[in-house]
């Protein structure tokens, strides 16, 4: 186990809306939990405004750092999609039409009304020497440069993007997530969870507190790659918070 290699990716969350507030993420949860689903641990989180040169400059630290970077925000036909652009900056190559994407929007815009604007057009771009990734959702297609793939920010359709990558992407073992809930508040367990860790090379266990009907607890979430060692853990954590006068309760939140 020790000896198996942990795969990361970063993701890269873009968006002016996303800073002020105006517009509530929702895409580091369902790309997070995607994530594990093929052996990839999401080990870190950056949001950044629409300004190419600060979209570059995270790319590059990301990607460098990370086997995968995925964004999300800013590949939309306005003039303030800006992610192809900072892209093709962050790998210092132009900005093209790609034909192939050209064509899905053609054809997905045959008979919209409008049909294929130039404002729709841009949607075809990518950074030179980019591949796409297929959106059943809404036919503008994301992109991939490498190991950074960029998804749309509309949760739907990265949630469509994020299929089509389904099983294509070299991971390891997805992580298993066992959760003993209790009345029990977190500083007068602190011990316990430690030793339980401790004496469970392979998980970790985290803490996450939680009130309800007026009363105190925490669920005590084990992780690791290990599925039998996180459901053995759990049921050991669950007896020892039995012990100690807490019993264990479903779904804290």
């Amino acid at each position: 186990m020790s000896g198996e290699r942990t795969w990361t990716a970063a993701l890269l969350v873009i968006g002016d809306e996303i800073l002020s507030g105006r517009t509530q993420d929702k895409n580091v949860a369902q790309v997070a939990t995607w994530l594990n689903e093929q052996g990839i641990r999401l080990a870190e989180v950056r949001i950044v405004p629409d300004e190419i040169a600060r979209i570059a400059d995270s790319v590059n630290a990301l990607r460098a750092t990370h086997d995968y970077l995925f964004t999300t925000g800013g590949i939309g036909p306005t003039h303030d999609d800006i992610t192809v652009d900072a892209m093709a900056e962050a790998f210092r190559v132009p900005v093209i039409v790609h034909p192939d994407a050209r064509k899905i929007l053609e054809e997905y815009y045959r008979d919209r009304p409008g049909g294929l604007t130039e404002a729709r057009l841009r949607m075809a771009r990518v950074p030179e020497g980019a591949e796409l990734i297929v959106n059943a959702a809404s036919g503008a297609p994301g992109v991939r440069m490498g190991n950074v793939h960029i998804l749309a920010g509309v949760p739907y359709i990265a949630a469509a993007m994020l299929e089509a990558l389904t099983g294509k992407l070299e991971g390891g073992r997805p992580v298993v997530s066992v959760t003993v809930g209790a009345r029990a508040p977190e500083s007068d367990v602190a011990d316990l969870l430690r030793e339980t860790e401790a004496a469970n090379p392979g998980v970790a266990i985290g803490s996450y507190p939680f009130f309800r009907d007026g009363r105190y607890g925490a669920n005590f979430v084990i992780r690791s790659e290990d599925g039998e060692l996180a459901r053995r853990t759990g049921n050991q954590l669950a007896s020892r918070l039995r012990e100690a006068g807490y019993d264990p309760v479903d779904g804290g939140i």
